[in-house]
């Protein structure tokens, strides 16, 4: 029993004015073989499979293996999915994309070599998700279903603009794993691949199910040879052959289809061919094909119940189908390896860091040169009539594509469109965004110290004597700016609004906090440190009340005030988004 999937009632919201695209529809597959969930364009096989992932919300339960997606642990160790594309950065490599994908799941980075070896892909893992073809976007696909190595296999149409030849290698996966004793589940509308492809179809029309059977009765009931012919005098044609079956009393029938191609059923090639050669007619195909005789045809057999379906008595009332609730995003169980992948994975935070170097030290020496601007200003490449030097606003950017790239490339939210808000992932983009905003710190006064000392001799690169406050301060400026990107664009689901997050802190905060600071009846943080140590009975260790003298001038400072209270305002905003996905 808990080797099947059983997909029970599902049933989609109302449209306005419209049937649900999926009404009642109950239906099982079995593990070892293979299913196909077979309809129309529109007949609701996608709608049907995102209900069954709760990928959507509607009515109905659908069991794998005994338990709703929702109760498993982890749901990419259970269920394979392709939907459709691959979604990521078409910067980053093939490789990278399963190596991040590997820290969601939880599995170690070497399966993502596994897989591409087993999709084919071995000699492409250096290739940027962009330049890959649509067949190797397919292989890629399945790559990363196969990840969590798990037992169910869900795919919709796996070969939907595929060449023949990848479509048979496709199939030839998915009927692999179902040998092994998995289960696969996949959608078409091409009742030839059904047939030549699962063991069992269920067949869909406007979502409702139809027909429940084995591919070898729905082969014998659905599909059967046909003369197809092209003329351009199929009308006359057709009605020859017509005549002559009649009269030869065998049983031919003779559809016309669009156009001047005819479709005869019950006949041969040579029959065909000779009966228009004897009459004069001209051909411009003749071909055996297998076709689809409708679901007429098909409504006209028995069709199989499903094994989950529940008979009703007269008069008595169907029981309504149990809610399905749309499963949050993945959270990823690595998420520090995650961020650190997803970081250096495509060129962006590299070209981000570059830029802010060459501008800072261009502005460093045009400062200098200038002679108007305080010593430790030209070192911080900081005009006066700039809100923020080119580090700190390098370091909000890096800060706001931490999120920023999540939504518009959602690797964690696929076939969704919301990343989870999850304080583990916040957490590792902090400290990750926290350390290379404060390499670049470090590196821009480095090298504007070294530039001006080049350029304008020592005199201008002296070190000033409270250069401990000074860097304590400017480390402090330039991370604090990328936690600000990182908590706005999270918040706001934008990569330029926490940008403008990170402009509003001089722009609009700190000049409301000058404002308040210059009342007479706001107190000073002086002496802070002092009094806070007189308060321990303990000694401040290595000298630790210089360091802590240090922090509190910066947050005393206008600039390091408003950053702090901004990144405190950002952080509870951050939680209450992360409490109130948790509430629905």
């Amino acid at each position: 029993m808990h080797q099947v999937i059983q997909a029970i009632g599902l049933t989609s919201n109302p449209r306005r004015d419209l049937p649900p695209a999926v009404d009642d529809v109950s239906f099982e597959a079995h593990a070892g073989h293979v299913t196909a969930l077979l309809g129309a364009c529109g007949a609701g096989k996608t709608t049907a499979l995102r209900l069954m992932l709760e990928l959507q919300p509607g009515r109905g339960i659908t069991y794998f293996r005994g338990r709703p997606l929702h109760r498993i642990a982890h749901p990419q160790r259970e269920v394979g999915v392709l939907l459709g594309d691959v979604p990521g950065h078409p910067a980053r490599t093939v490789r990278g994309q399963l190596r991040m994908l590997c820290c969601v799941a939880g599995v170690p980075v070497r399966r993502a070599d596994e897989v591409l070896e087993r999709v084919g892909l071995a000699g492409l893992g250096h290739e940027p998700l962009g330049t890959l073809s649509r067949g190797m976007d397919r292989r890629l696909g399945l790559a990363c279903a196969l990840l969590g190595d798990p037992h169910t296999l869900v795919v919709d149409q796996p070969v939907h603009g595929l060449s023949a030849r990848e479509g048979r290698w496709l199939h030839g996966v998915l009927r692999a794993h179902a040998a092994q004793g998995g289960t696969v589940l996949f959608a078409t509308d091409d009742p030839k691949e059904a047939a030549g492809n699962a063991d069992r179809v269920v067949t869909l029309d406007r979502g409702r199910l139809v027909a429940d059977q084995e591919a070898a009765d729905f082969g014998r009931t659905r599909l059967r040879p046909r003369v197809a012919v092209r003329s351009p005098h199929a009308e006359r044609l057709g009605a020859l052959l017509v005549k002559e079956a009649r009269a030869a009393r065998r049983s031919v029938e003779v559809v016309h289809e669009d156009g001047n191609r005819l479709s005869v059923y019950g006949s041969t090639c040579a029959d065909v061919g000779e009966a228009a050669f004897r009459h004069g007619i001209l051909v411009h195909q003749l071909a055996d094909e297998i076709g689809d005789t409708g679901l007429a045809a098909e409504a006209g057999a028995a069709a199989a119940p499903s094994p989950s379906a529940k008979t009703q008595e007269a008069g008595d009332l169907p029981a309504l189908p149990p809610p399905v609730g749309v499963r949050v995003a993945a959270d990823p169980l690595r998420p520090l390896r995650y961020e650190l992948l997803r970081t250096s994975g495509v060129a962006t935070a590299y070209l981000v860091t570059a830029a802010a170097l060459v501008v800072s030290v261009l502005v460093s020496v045009i400062l200098a040169r200038s002679g108007h601007t305080p010593g430790h200003l030209v070192a911080a490449a900081w005009p006066q009539d700039l809100p923020l030097p080119p580090a700190a606003l390098g370091a909000g950017l890096l800060g706001a594509l931490a999120f920023g790239d999540e939504f518009r490339h959602p690797v964690l939210a696929a076939h969704r469109g919301t990343v989870p808000r999850r304080l583990g992932l916040l957490a590792a983009k902090l400290l990750v965004t926290g350390a290379v905003a404060l390499a670049l710190a470090v590196l821009t006064i480095t090298f504007d110290f070294e530039v001006l000392a080049v350029v304008f001799g020592g005199e201008v690169a002296r070190v000033p004597a409270d250069w401990l406050s000074l860097v304590v301060s400017w480390c402090g400026l330039v991370v604090g700016c990328a936690w600000a990107g990182v908590l706005a664009a999270g918040i706001f689901r934008s990569t330029m609004a926490g940008l403008a997050a990170v402009l509003a802190v001089p722009v609009l905060v700190v000049p409301v906090l000058q404002q308040v600071l210059a009342r007479p009846s706001v107190g000073t943080a002086e002496g802070l440190a002092v009094r806070m140590r007189g308060l321990s009975p303990l000694q401040w260790p290595l000298g630790g009340e210089r360091y802590l003298t240090a922090a509190v001038h910066v947050i005393a400072q206008p600039v390091g005030g408003a950053l702090a209270l901004s990144l405190a305002l950002l952080l509870c905003a951050y939680l209450l988004t992360v409490l109130r996905g948790r509430a629905r």
